[in-house]
């Protein structure tokens, strides 16, 4: 596969990660209105809203004519939910989305989701630049 197949690949495999979890956004907001940090209103709002943003995006980084600027609005994303991410660590929320056994697993992967949000970030960055597929 060339650098072009692969770019564009991945870019196929992003899109569809943010379509997927915008749609688990929709059909499961309750899993999500927890992480919501308590100072901002409306979780269950900001969730829908959040949700539509990840289908949008997901999908119009899909497409050529619409990539840089939902690959810019993927890192507005994720830049904006990162204090729910942080949230979710400090007041240690990530056990109470999962059965009991799972703590543990749950709070790791919480705190590893840290930075892996600069990862995505730069993942989504990277479908930014002109005629770019990473």
């Amino acid at each position: 596969m060339s650098d072009s197949d692969s770019g564009r690949a991945l870019r196929t495999v992003m899109g569809l990660l943010y379509v997927v979890a915008g749609v688990s956004h929709i059909l499961a907001p309750r899993a999500f209105e927890r992480v919501v940090p308590p100072q901002l209103p409306r979780p269950k709002g900001l969730v829908y809203l959040s949700g539509i943003a990840e289908i949008v995006l997901g999908a119009g980084v899909l497409f050529e004519r619409t990539r840089r600027p939902s690959a810019w609005g993927i890192v507005a994303l994720l830049i904006a939910v990162f204090p729910a991410n942080v949230y979710t660590v400090t007041d240690d929320v990530a056990p109470e989305l999962v059965p009991d056994r799972f703590d543990d697993a749950a709070r790791l992967a919480a705190l590893l989701r840290l930075p892996m949000q600069a990862v995505l970030v730069g993942w989504a960055w990277l479908y930014t630049r002109p005629e770019q597929d990473g």
